[in-house]
């Protein structure tokens, strides 16, 4: 059973470090929401990559995608996300944490967007 933990638990700092990775490049060109819907993404991936450690394969697969969407910048033009994608990135860890039954992280990534949308003028809400 140790050999077990010893193979999962590379996966999971390979992932938590990709998620690190990828937010300090944000932090370098991200500021206001942006850079704070980043930093809430990626401290949900890394407590979801933490929760299914030990899961099924396939509930650790669904995280690994979410890791991967943010990661990735499918969307992007040039070195940093868009904030469409980052809205983009938020659905799917939205999505992933729904499945995986973690609606407490959802509750912090609503409740941290809806204070941020309340602080935009109403413009700026519709254009999203």
């Amino acid at each position: 059973m140790a050999g077990e933990q010893r193979s999962v638990e590379p996966g999971t700092d390979v992932l938590i470090r990709k998620v690190d990775s990828h937010l300090a490049l944000l932090r370098g060109g991200l500021h206001g929401p942006e850079l704070a819907l980043a930093e809430l993404l990626a401290r949900c991936l890394r407590e979801l990559v933490v929760s299914t450690a030990q899961a099924s394969a396939a509930d650790r697969g669904l995280v690994r995608v979410a890791v991967h969407y943010f990661v990735l910048r499918r969307e992007s033009r040039g070195r940093l996300l868009s904030v469409r994608s980052l809205a983009a990135a938020e659905r799917v860890v939205d999505k992933v944490a729904r499945q995986l039954g973690r609606v407490d992280l959802l509750a912090d990534l609503h409740h941290e967007r809806v204070a941020h949308d309340e602080a935009r003028p109403v413009g700026d809400a519709l254009l999203r």
